[in-house]
């Protein structure tokens, strides 16, 4: 039954909550405006450490630290943003990368007395944990843990207003104006419409939905350390992105749910290839999780030439004015 309820439990669990709300970031700056953040797992890490360094260190209630995680993001998105959205796309993704890498070389190697290093920051879910309505005793739900289970409810429930909010908004006037902006910025501006305002607005608004994500991520594991937002982070984010379908609301939930499901499903079917009699030269456990990753690059390099847009997009959405 592993083979089945193990990828069950990964495609819905708190981490791969904290990538649906990544990529649905993702998808406001790549999908609706057309801007290439390459540094999503910047904004995940500034809210996540925020909140958590904030609880700890300085014994900030929950409720705030969130808010004072959000503001976070907010900073950081101007720090980006001001210096190249008003150049090519490019140099917005060039800044990003570099931000994200800057940003956790800072968490492992600098301030240690609140950033723990490699060890990471723990101790801020105590008051989040009390507020679990489920009762102590109570064993595992559908193989998810008292605190996972309370963790997918709140988690699941953001992800829903949260969708909800981006339906409305791309309806607006706004959202219209965003998506003018990703198939031609001059033409925008010529309307006279404030373009640097508005991608402004669309990086503010989807790094505070990454920040989001670095809560739920943190509180899922308890832990907030430097190694879990690495560049890998904002790629696969982004692939779900792709593979769900860019300009769409539901796109990066189906895709991140798809993704990590998938990812399960073959790490259970790969863990099982020796006892098929495959000798150990061959192949052997530890090479579970890099032939895993080989397998889903490949399905989604298939996608990439058959359907670019992904499950639900449109091939259009993708043709992005990068000047």
């Amino acid at each position: 039954m592993d083979i089945i309820t193990t990828p069950l439990h990964d495609a819905f669990a708190p981490l791969a909550l904290s990538y649906v709300l990544a990529a649905i970031g993702l998808n406001i700056h790549y999908g609706y405006t057309g801007l290439l953040n390459f540094g999503q797992a910047a904004f995940a890490a500034a809210g996540a450490y925020a909140m958590a360094v904030t609880i700890v260190s300085f014994d900030v209630p929950f409720v705030p630290a969130i808010l004072l995680g959000i503001a976070a993001a907010v900073v950081l998105s101007l720090i980006m943003g001001i210096p190249t959205l008003r150049l090519r796309a490019d140099y917005l993704a060039i800044v990003t990368i570099a931000v994200a890498e800057i940003l956790r070389l800072i968490f492992t190697t600098s301030f240690k007395k609140y950033f723990k290093a490699r060890d990471g920051v723990s101790g801020f879910t105590d008051t989040f944990r009390s507020w679990n309505p489920f009762p102590e005793d109570q064993g595992r739900v559908l193989t998810y843990s008292r605190d996972d289970l309370w963790v997918m409810i709140v988690g699941w429930f953001v992800v829903a207003l949260i969708c909800v909010l981006v339906w409305a908004l791309m309806r607006s006037p706004w959202g219209r104006v965003l998506k003018s902006i990703r198939e031609d910025e001059d033409a925008v501006r010529s309307l006279g419409k404030n373009v640097y305002s508005y991608k402004m607005q669309a990086l503010i608004l989807g790094g505070v939905i990454g920040a989001i994500g670095g809560f739920v991520g943190a509180l899922g594991v308890a832990s907030v350390q430097p190694d879990t937002f690495n560049t890998d982070f904002t790629f696969i984010a982004f692939t779900m992105l792709i593979l769900g379908g860019a300009a769409r609301v539901l796109s990066p939930v189906v895709g991140a749910v798809l993704f990590w499901g998938l990812l399960s499903l073959l790490g259970q079917l790969v863990s099982r290839v020796p006892d098929l009699g495959v000798p150990a030269a061959l192949f052997n456990t530890d090479r579970v999780g890099n032939v895993r990753f080989a397998a889903v690059g490949l399905v989604l390099m298939l996608l990439m030439i058959y359907r670019p847009q992904g499950l639900f997009g449109d091939r259009k959405e993708l043709q992005i004015d990068a000047r």
